[in-house]
């Protein structure tokens, strides 16, 4: 399980966020994973997920789909675990290779057996980082540049 938040105000000041995604491990319990076999990489809270440079957990998380120990990769909204769309199709791809299931609060995904559940994937990962028409006229319309309807946590 890979938990991050963007920022150090983040992690301060949305704790909700960072308590619904630690509650992911009962998700996974109930999905037939044993507690043990569990593991919650945190490592990169507070830090952004525009570059995998500088993300120890999620290059940890790589290196271990990549070595075939992971099964199920969980998060509450998967399409954002990398804003960089070469980091998010990497991993995708890997999990692709070997086997490894992506599940967030709306689904199971196979990546390696269902073609259309890659595509809804990689469709919603466009979507969040603003690479469709509307989302990018929401953004534009935003204080912030980002747009509340494509934010999450």
């Amino acid at each position: 399980m890979y938990i991050r938040q963007s920022t150090p105000q983040q992690v301060e000041r949305h704790q909700e966020s960072t308590r619904l995604q630690y509650a992911l491990v009962e998700r996974a319990c109930q999905f037939g994973w044993a507690r043990d076999a569990i593991v919650v990489i945190d490592d990169d809270l507070g830090h952004t997920g525009s570059t995998v440079e500088g993300r120890l957990g999620f290059q940890r998380l790589v290196a271990e789909v990549s070595l075939g120990r992971v099964g199920l990769v969980l998060g509450i909204e998967m399409s954002r675990l990398a804003r960089s769309c070469l980091d998010w199709h990497q991993l995708l791809e890997i999990c692709a290779v070997f086997d490894t299931l992506i599940a967030d609060p709306e689904g199971v995904y196979d990546p390696a057996g269902c073609y259309n559940d890659r595509l809804l994937l990689g469709l919603k990962a466009t979507i969040v980082r603003g690479g469709t028409p509307y989302s990018q006229s929401k953004n534009a319309g935003s204080a912030d540049g980002q747009g509340a309807a494509w934010r999450a946590g």
